[in-house]
């Protein structure tokens, strides 16, 4: 879709969505390329903002661009929901409306999650209790970069990048006033969802503003929230829960106003948004998580400059994060973050047959966990980097890139009168990262890929510095204070195929980590005060450290979608996905915890006029390579159903659509979960929308 016509029916990122799918039977190749992952010797593709600022159609590393309607056909209550199931990403899960993305079986501080390009802090990496604030609503496209990105991002992406992207700072002219209203009800957790967007402009100055709310109830699910291999271990006299998972439900609202003024070669603009959240937690019926977040945005771009640099990109987020963990209406451990980072990229002109940018990037950010669950000290992380990229088209049908960044991370924590931090220290870490890639178009439909990388992490603060209980995963974690860097050399290699709306692509990746940061089992049991217990006390917890270990991840992706029927205004599409990561701790040879099993999906589309339909079917095999610790998890399969419809009242666009999932209402528990033993997905489902725009 056009983007003067995505302006002129705007209403949210879904909205556009929703148009989109229901004009599928109408839509051109280019529409087709437009939602499509990695696509090769095509013309017609997205610009990628996240994977490379020298603005390439055709990338070298592995990236999936989401928006339109194949954002829609995700649209779940996470932001890890949203994209699990998409080649090499699976999502953690700890409840319906918590989820964080995994790339490749990384996850934590080894993925990085932006809001338009740079941090927006929560808590989220520190745990998988821990909600990431953002609105899958209020989103217009999602872009995943797997592998390591720390080339631009830093060392925490040395797994993958997720950056969404929103329209709360306008980047383009707005001529009039235009907006639009959603709501949805049903879901397994019967949520009731609304919001409201309205922008408007003169041409030059341009504002957007948006509201939120969803409310959901506890989740339906097929059979018992503990898997049978977790009753067996219970015994037979404990309390079971069925047909629902006690303490599930949860409510989020929230909204944002920005602005910006727009001339024929840049913008500038600033925006402000909240997010309140009340959920929870599925691990302890008594918890309750109370979420704020409050983040300002300035964003600016100029482009067309004379002089050394064509263009300069700027952005710059401010975020202050407080969750608090009440239990039984006490507030037991308030956790918050505040900081700032900055960005600068600026484009070079040619130098010969180079064409790049450099860049710098500046954030600091104070974490703090104060409470009965203090797991970690009151720490300040600094991060000063220099980054780079290049990029040589040797021929029409050949391109080379290069790049490298240097980065300064500083740590500095405070026991702040809590004797379990008393003695810790500052550390300093200097990393570097650098990359090669190459792209060979073999046809104009045909192209290779290939990336070898080394990336350098620095550990993060409770790797260093955790010491106390973590009642989410039934864990005592000790950080290692004299943890090294996380050293990995990582290399992608895919072969791909684009002409008009048929496209694949199918690539292996491998990775070998030094000092891979992991939580080692003890095998002691200990209590909140980490003395040792006896085996069954009511407070006994796991103890755990973090440990440095050689690791090694790999695996392959597949994806890929043939029209395989078209007349008039008919059409059939049929996609393919599929999946498979393998990763082991080298020093015992034992499987990492928490790895997403083999998975495909096979979907059908159809379209015609205003109506449009869509059937897939994903199956996830049973996942047995898991730690000695450890449970094993079965396999399922999931049908989904989505049907939409368009129609006009007036001047008013009209949307009308109904989605069912799991109808094979499977008993379904991902193998990425920490807690899929005790809460499962939700069962069969169905959820209704309608949407306006004006």
């Amino acid at each position: 879709m056009p983007r003067a016509v995505a302006r002129a029916y705007r209403l949210s990122p879904f909205s556009l969505a929703l148009f989109s799918a229901l004009a599928h039977a109408q839509a051109s190749s280019q529409n087709a390329s437009a939602e499509w992952t990695v696509p090769s010797g095509g013309t017609l593709a997205p610009v990628f903002v996240t994977a490379n600022p020298l603005g390439s159609t055709d990338l070298i590393s592995p990236a999936t661009s989401l928006s339109g309607d194949a954002l829609l056909r995700r649209q779940a209550n996470s932001l890890g929901e949203t994209l699990n199931g998409l080649p090499g990403v699976s999502t953690t899960t700890y409840g319906p409306m918590v989820g964080r993305p995994i790339i490749r079986g990384m996850d934590g501080d080894r993925i990085r999650l932006l809001q338009n390009g740079v941090a927006a802090w929560d808590a989220s990496s520190l745990s998988y209790d821990h909600a990431v604030p953002q609105e899958p609503l209020t989103v217009e496209r999602v872009e995943i970069v797997r592998g390591p990105a720390a080339l631009l991002y830093g060392g925490n992406a040395i797994g993958g990048v997720v950056n969404t992207i929103d329209n709360r700072i306008p980047r383009e002219p707005i001529k009039g006033v235009q907006g639009g209203l959603d709501a949805s009800y049903g879901g397994a957790n019967n949520a009731r969802a609304g919001a409201v967007q309205i922008e408007g402009g003169n041409g030059q100055f341009a504002f957007h503003a948006d509201a939120f709310d969803r409310h959901t109830s506890d989740v339906r699910i097929p059979g018992f929230a503990h898997s049978a291999q977790q009753r067996a271990l219970d015994g037979p006299d404990a309390e079971q829960a069925e047909g629902s998972i006690p303490n599930s439900d949860g409510r989020w609202h929230g909204g944002a106003v920005g602005g910006s003024y727009t001339w024929a070669d840049g913008y500038a603009g600033l925006s402000y948004n909240g997010y309140d959240a009340n959920y929870g937690s599925v691990a302890e019926d008594d918890v309750r998580l109370r979420m704020h977040q409050d983040h300002v945005a300035f964003a600016s771009e100029v482009r067309n400059l004379s002089g050394p640099f064509s263009q300069l990109k700027f952005n710059f987020g401010y975020t202050d994060y407080e969750h608090r963990e009440i239990d039984n209406g006490v507030t037991g451990t308030t956790f918050r973050n505040h900081g700032y980072e900055a960005r600068i990229e600026a484009r070079h002109r040619p130098i010969g047959p180079l064409e790049g940018a450099i860049g710098v990037q500046v954030s600091q950010n104070t974490f703090s966990a104060l409470g009965d669950e203090a797991l970690v000290p009151t720490t300040r992380t600094t991060n000063v980097a220099l980054f780079g990229l290049e990029e040589w088209k040797v021929t029409d049908a050949f391109r080379l890139s290069a790049g490298a960044r240097y980065e300064h991370v500083q740590l500095s924590p405070t026991a702040a009168g809590n004797e379990r931090f008393l003695g810790v220290t500052d550390r300093d870490f200097n990393a570097f990262s650098a990359s090669l890639g190459a792209l060979y178009k073999l046809t104009p439909a045909w192209s290779v890929a290939g990336s070898l990388a080394y990336t350098e992490r620095a550990p993060a603060l409770y790797e260093l510095y955790a010491n106390g209980p973590h009642a989410a995963t039934g864990q005592y974690l000790i950080g290692n204070p004299d943890a090294q860097k996380e050293k990995a050399i990582s290399t992608d290699l895919s072969l791909r195929f684009a002409s008009g709306p048929n496209k694949g692509s199918v690539g292996v990746f491998y990775s070998r980590f030094k000092n891979y940061l992991t939580e080692y089992s003890t095998g002691r049991l200990v209590d909140d005060d980490g003395d040792v217990v006896a085996p069954g006390a009511d407070d006994a917890l796991k103890e755990a450290v973090y440990r440095g270990v050689r690791a090694e991840l790999y695996g392959v992706e597949l994806e890929g979608k043939w029209r395989v029927f078209q007349k008039g205004a008919h059409q059939v599409d049929v996609e393919l996905v599929g999946d498979y990561t393998r990763a082991r701790n080298m020093d015992n040879n034992q499987p990492l915890p928490r790895i997403a099993p083999l998975r495909a999906t096979l979907a059908v589309d159809y379209g015609y006029g205003p109506f449009g339909a869509r059937a897939s079917l994903e199956h996830a095999w049973s996942q047995n390579r898991v730690p000695e610790d450890d449970l094993t998890t079965a396999s399922y399969t999931k049908l989904g159903v989505l049907l939409t419809y368009r129609f006009n009242v007036g001047s008013t666009n009209w949307l009308a659509y109904v989605r069912g999932d799991n109808l094979t209402n499977q008993e379904i528990r991902y193998a990425s979960s920490v807690v899929r033993d005790i809460a499962p997905q939700g069962g069969r489902s169905v959820m209704v929308g309608l949407r306006t725009t004006f």
